[in-house]
């Protein structure tokens, strides 16, 4: 079989030299085990402002495994990886993606590729736990995983974008049209037969991890607006909920009248302006995020532009 190993690169300099002296050893370790024929790296460089770019060019100067895109502009972690598995259909017999910065455990490509032998598609790769990652982001990941299920979304916890994909598979996901993607959720929606293998996340390797704040909420904004309608229909149900409220004031307001005991007072409605006020707005956002997503649908703009391909 022939193998695609596809790493989405922004900033990752410090790393790449070592990453590819380890992803091609275990290719060589693949090959002599015949469990595979042939393999790429394909280094997706995501308009990194450092050496990135320069480096790969000479990487696949002097190993034969390295393939290299260039991007003409930063898209984004998600449409990089879309790049390089685009690249990659049609090109192998199944296709892995993985960080370039070491934190997934590249022995378990091995696994990967000795269940795809077995018969599965789709082969996803799951934190065994989220020791490396701070408090913060521990709480705030398994709170995005449980919101996302409660939202009716089929998504499997702890996965990250560390997965196998057979040619069908991603011939498969290649059809889906939209702009504004999720890829954790999207393969889900592929069928075909999977099953996961479960890896240590390490230590990164060197440098620094490129997803900020900003970037998690943005990231977790994508996959809840790209695959429910939920917060929809909560506004929905907010606002029957304000609507019996209302009653139910207009009814003690009504008491108050008749047994004489009503205070002129501005506490009650300001507190209501208020309260109306943010709840409107809130909701005003909620459907506006959608609104956008259409937008950006409708336009069709190009995921990305390949300035180089080497």
């Amino acid at each position: 079989m022939k193998l695609n190993i596809v790493v989405p690169c922004y900033n990752e300099e410090a790393v790449l030299q070592e990453t590819t002296k380890q992803l091609s050893a275990l290719i060589d370790s693949l090959v002599e085990k015949g469990k595979i024929k042939a393999c790429d790296i394909v280094y997706v460089d995501d308009g990194s402002q450092d050496n990135t770019w320069t480096l790969i060019e000479q990487l696949q100067t002097a190993n034969k495994y390295v393939h290299g895109l260039k991007l003409a502009h930063n898209v984004g972690h998600q449409n990089a990886l879309w790049a390089g598995m685009e690249w990659s259909d049609g090109k192998c017999d199944a296709m892995v993606s993985i960080d370039a910065d070491l934190q997934h455990d590249i022995r378990k490509i091995e696994d990967m590729v000795d269940a795809y032998h077995k018969g599965f598609e789709v082969v996803y790769g799951i934190r065994n736990s989220r020791k490396t990652d701070s408090a913060f982001k521990k709480r705030t990941a398994l709170g995005f995983y449980n919101l996302m299920r409660k939202m009716g979304v089929d998504i499997i916890p702890n996965h990250a974008d560390f997965r196998l994909l057979g040619s069908k598979a991603l011939h498969a996901l290649m059809q889906y049209p939209e702009r504004n993607m999720f890829l954790r959720g999207m393969v889900r929606l592929i069928g075909f037969p999977s099953v996961e293998v479960y890896f240590d996340v390490h230590e990164r390797f060197a440098g620094e991890s490129k997803y900020t704040l900003s970037k998690m909420i943005n990231f977790a904004a994508d996959g809840i607006t790209s695959f429910s309608v939920q917060p929809l229909r909560i506004i929905s149900v907010i606002g029957m909920l304000c609507v019996l409220l209302s009653f139910v004031e207009i009814v003690y307001i009504l008491i108050a009248w008749i047994m004489g005991s009503v205070v002129a007072g501005w506490s009650s409605l300001l507190f209501s302006v208020w309260f109306l006020g943010g709840l409107l707005l809130l909701s005003v956002g909620i459907i506006g995020e959608y609104i956008g997503k259409i937008y950006k649908e409708v336009k069709q703009r190009p995921r990305y532009i390949i300035e180089k391909n080497i």
